[in-house]
């Protein structure tokens, strides 16, 4: 009796590649993207510096024959590429049409501050015109502002330290990693030291009693019990905690129909010490949505 060759068993279908996951790092010289990127790297992510825009589809497509691979890239695309700037949006636009997302980190700081940068690393400006360095960086700045406007996240990192970078850096890669919510970010500050410059908005609560004049409450913080229950449950804190709170309850919704992945609500008083922590305080624990992840940040409370 004939017998029937064997069929040979079909190849297993390797599963599908999740999509690329690609950060463009942007922003002005001295604002901390080679920082940035080394923190993008230490958490795992393949990175290039000064990428040139037109060649992303190609390198995109080269990674995604890796067959996951490489799954999260992190690329510094800044003023050193000039020549190159004027392919990026078409590139980054190809990208995403191939199915990758991309995400654009846009990093900038005030002029004295980038000016103070390049003074005490004594390094020159990558545009070094020759002139002023106040004018490489108002031109950089010019430049680069239609991708400023595009940016997903924009981190002002005049304030910042070396760890609050990689810590709002961990929390934009945590909430990509997440499902989408979005990150509502409370930051208390003392309007002597300046208004943070990257918040929405900005809530002054000078007009609420003040701790620093109650010499039993005058050396502790906003974060003391008993400096939080003065504020808040002052006659005029109860009423405007309220109202406030209200107020941002409303907002959420909006901020989700743009949609709107991150939002930074300022709460300013004299020092950053008492009546703006508080407050911060109040918000981060009482504001609740389903779709907000919660953080808050107190700019100036270890400022002496």
């Amino acid at each position: 009796m004939p017998t029937t060759p064997t069929q040979p068993a079909p190849a297993a279908t390797p599963p599908p590649a999740k999509p690329l996951t690609i950060y463009v790092l942007t922003g002005l010289s001295g604002a901390g993207k080679s920082q940035a990127l080394k923190i993008f790297e230490d958490s795992g992510f393949f990175c290039m510096d000064n990428f040139p825009p037109s060649l992303l589809p190609k390198f995109t497509q080269l990674c995604q024959e890796t067959q996951g691979k490489i799954q999260r890239i992190a690329l510094t695309i800044d003023i050193r590429g000039r020549a190159f700037l004027e392919h990026l949006f078409d590139a980054m636009d190809a990208v995403k049409a191939g199915g990758a997302t991309l995400r654009i980190l846009y990093l900038e700081a005030s002029d004295d501050v980038l000016v103070r940068r390049f003074s005490e690393s004594r390094r020159k400006h990558p545009l070094n015109s020759g002139g002023p360095i106040m004018e490489d960086i108002r031109f950089e700045r010019e430049t680069l502002g239609e991708i400023r406007d595009r940016a997903d996240y924009i981190l002002n990192t005049s304030d910042f330290t070396a760890k609050d970078l990689h810590e709002e850096i961990r929390k934009i890669i945590e909430h990509e990693s997440a499902a989408r919510l979005m990150s509502l970010i409370f930051i208390s500050f003392g309007f002597k030291y300046g208004i943070p410059l990257d918040c929405d908005m900005v809530f002054d609560v000078r007009f609420l009693p003040n701790p620093f004049y109650v010499p039993e409450l005058k050396t502790f913080s906003g974060l003391d019990p008993r400096v939080y229950r003065f504020v808040l449950e002052s006659e005029l804190g109860a009423e405007f905690s309220l109202k406030l709170k209200h107020f941002i309850d409303y907002l959420i919704p909006q901020f989700l129909q743009e949609p709107k992945s991150r939002v930074q609500i300022g709460i300013g008083c004299t020092g950053g010490k008492h009546r703006s922590v508080a407050f911060a305080e109040y918000l981060y624990r009482e504001i609740k949505h389903p779709l907000v992840e919660n953080s808050r940040r107190h700019r100036d409370l270890d400022v002496r």
